[in-house]
């Protein structure tokens, strides 16, 4: 990891996921839970202002040191919520089979290398009947706005840590077994190439 991406990538990611415009979208998206729920791609906690006060405990997942020590410790004192930190890649969690009571994602399906692994265990470590609370961005059906995003790809992936534009979050989860308890997409506020969301409630399947 270079010094851009150690430095300098978390506060751009920090700004542009921390905006007040996409905090409606959170707020339904931490709706219902509660327990003990592990958080893929931390960040720097722009979550925690909208989780629920039934959420005891947090295990976060965060490869940027930046954004969780530095970025997000603020968030951390002013939260009613424990958070630890558990691990630095949400596609193998130090966490054991079933403990968790909920799975938070947002904005990280994107940049993961392998976003079937990630979702893989996911399912492993939330127990029975625990569902995955999402918001994503992805690619467009709108036909214009897709090949802007195929064309802005490998810029994104090489400025943005790896983000890609043009991945299907809902085809992902499919994928990976999940069933849709409620979904909603849509354009947020900003430039279409990067702003159109998928948020949504999934339940996890029987292993």
């Amino acid at each position: 990891m270079n010094w851009y991406e150690r430095r300098l990538l978390p506060r751009i990611v920090d700004r542009a996921c921390g905006s007040a415009r996409l905090g409606p979208w959170r707020a339904k998206v931490c709706a219902d839970l509660r327990g003990q729920v592990v958080e893929i791609g931390f960040g720097s906690g722009n979550n925690l202002g909208f989780l629920p006060k039934e959420v005891h405990t947090l295990n976060a997942v965060e490869p940027s040191e930046l954004a969780w020590s530095r970025s997000a410790r603020r968030r951390k004192a002013a939260s009613h919520i424990a958070v630890n930190l558990v691990g630095f890649d949400g596609q193998q969690l130090d966490l054991e089979d079933g403990s968790c009571d909920g799975a938070l994602c947002t904005f990280t399906l994107c940049t993961v290398p392998d976003p079937a692994a990630a979702l893989q265990e996911i399912r492993r470590v939330l127990r029975p009947g625990a569902k995955l609370h999402l918001l994503e961005h992805g690619c467009s059906p709108d036909l214009r706005v897709a090949r802007w995003q195929k064309r802005l790809n490998p810029i994104e992936k090489r400025l943005a840590g790896g983000c890609h534009l043009t991945r299907d979050p809902l085809a992902l989860l499919r994928s990976a077994g999940f069933t849709t308890e409620w979904v909603e997409q849509g354009y947020g506020d900003g430039p279409k190439p990067w702003m159109w969301l998928t948020a949504g409630v999934f339940e996890t399947p029987d292993l």
